[in-house]
Parts: C-alpha cells; structure tokens; sequence
C-alpha cells in the first residue's frame, strides 16, 4: 500500500525520487496526462524502505536497476497540482543515481517507455534550462548547482 492519502484538506504522498546526471543534464521525464516535465521515482509503500520504493520505481519507468549513490535531498512540498486542481502535502526523498552501466546514456536526447497504460517521455535536460522548463520540484531549479564540489558520475562503462 503506497503512503499516500486524501484528507478533506488534500492529499498527502511520501516519495522517492532519482536524480540521474550525465554530462550537467538531469534526466527528467512527462507522462501523457501532465504538462509539466518531473523525476523518476514514484511513492513509498507502507514498511518500504525509501531506497528500495526508489529502485523499485525506476526499474518499473526505466527497465534498469538504479545504483544509488546517495541521499541528496529531503523537500517537504505545499502545493497545488496543476491538471486536477488538488493540494497536495508532500515529502519526497532525492537521491543520487549512477547509471553508468545502464543503457540510458545511449538512447539520445529524449526516448519513451510503457508502463502499463501509461506512456512516459524522458529527456535529458540542460541544467541551465531547468530555470525556464515547466519543471516540479522547483527548488531543484537552483539546488541543482550547489552540488557538493567532486559529485560527479562515471559516463561510460569502465
């Protein structure tokens, strides 16, 4: 069972997320019903560890096995989800992800996946362009360069 509920003030969600860096681009991905351009990852279930939601959830959009190399982030988010009018109260753990040895890197600018009904787009995104993307979480928009000097990932199978 996701962490994720509606009170008569909202809907609460408890997530995971995956920051995947290749060459200061952000892999970022849209469905078909939302506008806006968002993280892989998806919601914690009850008794799952965030790690394992994270690894679960971009094995699920992506088909790979996300390598985590870090905790990155905790963004606790107030807002009002743009397509369904709904407030949402949400904390969301961001992750640092490798995919060195994945094949990501090697379907170009912007590729696709199914899961289940549902179509994914990904792109990668330039960090300079995050600032003027219709992109959530916002804070990312900037913290995405305040990244601890040295942080970087391998590119290329060794």
């Amino acid at each position: 069972m996701d962490i994720s509920f509606m009170t008569s003030e909202g809907k609460f969600n408890f997530r995971a997320c995956a920051v995947i860096i290749n060459d200061n681009k952000l892999l970022a991905m849209k469905d078909d019903k939302s506008p806006y351009y968002f993280l892989p990852g998806g919601r914690i279930q009850m008794g799952e560890r965030a790690e394992g939601a994270l690894i679960r959830e971009v094995y699920e959009e992506l088909g790979i096995t996300a390598e985590i190399v870090r905790s990155l982030w905790l963004n606790q988010g107030f807002f009002t989800e743009d397509v369904e009018q709904v407030r949402f109260h949400e904390v969301c753990l961001y992750f640092l992800v490798d995919v060195a040895t994945s094949h990501l890197t090697e379907l170009g600018q912007t590729f696709q996946s199914t899961e289940g009904s549902r179509t994914h787009t990904f792109e990668w995104l330039d960090f300079h362009t995050l600032k003027d993307l219709y992109f959530y979480p916002k804070f990312l928009k900037t913290e995405i360069f305040n990244l601890p000097d040295g942080l970087t990932l391998r590119t290329e199978v060794e």
